[in-house]
């Protein structure tokens, strides 16, 4: 059945209808809050009863006991989940969405890597469901302010329906293509691109501070030059200069997402020599720093081999 679409009092657009979120991590709880501000209904599903325990006294907020009871209630489900095997347990698993009731339309905000949106898409077609890959792009800070970048593929009348929810959550979003999947490898080769811009700054910022260096002026050189990128603009001066490690995305989902990337690459025949070393040194951070450790403590690793300490 078609989303209906509405303006509020203030004048926005909003589809009239509940939605579902499920995975309310450190982007989907904040995605999840900007819906309920904008006024929407919410069936919530979280297998962390922690990660629920915020919405619960919403009164626009259902807190379901499972991904099934989510169909139930809402037509719309979006879902932010951390890895692929998740996000097919999610949805094809036993109690999954699939063995709920029918439901209309499907968005993937998580980065899952084309092949499982692909045959999440085949299967929820067979179930009568519309399916939209939505990645983000922007971290915690962008998901907490509303300005993601969100990539969107598959039915583009679907999306255009949509486009009040990515408004939501959302400042920039762009229609890549009409296959379910190919948002995902544009969100890969985006990801990719930060992990390199990451490990390299890193690099050439200790290397500086070796030479004597004061690494704010070097900053302020890179971002006056061709050597500036989202590390130098943004992760450094947030979260680096002052040991402050703390912008929001773990280095085991740096390293699944540039593995994923490679992945593709293997499939679609297309070598990539600078990835394969990339993904080596976020494996090793993630084995030497931890799972969890905020991508920004990459740094840790070439200040412990250049025998220095980054900081402002």
């Amino acid at each position: 059945m078609p989303s209906s679409v509405r303006n509020d009092a203030k004048g926005m657009s909003k589809l009239s209808e509940t939605l579902g979120f499920i995975g309310l991590g450190n982007m989907g709880h904040h995605m999840a809050s900007r819906l309920l501000r904008q006024g929407y209904s919410m069936v919530l599903y979280d297998i962390r009863q922690e990660a629920l325990d915020p919405f619960r006294e919403h009164p626009n907020v259902t807190v379901a006991s499972s991904c099934a009871e989510v169909p139930a209630q809402a037509k719309t489900i979006l879902v932010s989940l951390p890895n692929p095997q998740v996000v097919r347990s999610v949805v094809l698993g036993e109690g999954g969405l699939c063995s709920g009731g029918k439901f209309d339309t499907y968005i993937d905000l998580s980065t899952t890597g084309p092949q499982v949106s692909e045959e999440i898409g085949r299967k929820l077609a067979e179930h009568g469901t519309v399916s939209l890959d939505a990645p983000v792009s922007g971290g915690v800070p962008g998901a907490e302010a509303g300005t993601l970048s969100i990539m969107v593929s598959g039915d583009k009348a679907a999306y255009e329906r949509h486009m009040p929810v990515f408004q939501t959550i959302g400042k920039k979003i762009f229609y890549v293509g009409s296959s379910v999947g190919q948002a995902q490898t544009m969100k890969l080769a985006n990801n990719y691109l930060s992990a390199v811009a990451l490990a390299a700054t890193s690099e050439a910022i200790v290397l500086g501070v070796k030479a004597g260096l004061d690494p704010q002026t070097m900053l302020d050189v890179l971002n006056a030059s061709s050597g500036r990128n989202s590390a130098t603009l943004d992760k450094f001066p947030a979260a680096v200069l002052n040991r402050k490690f703390d912008y929001g995305f773990k280095s085991g989902l740096m390293y699944k997402d540039v593995a994923l990337c490679l992945a593709e690459a293997d499939r679609l025949g297309v070598t990539m020599w600078a990835g394969t070393n990339i993904k080596e040194l976020w494996k090793l951070t993630k084995e030497k720093l931890g799972y969890d450790s905020d991508t920004t403590e990459i740094i840790r690793i070439f200040e412990e081999w250049g025998g220095v300490e980054v900081t402002a």
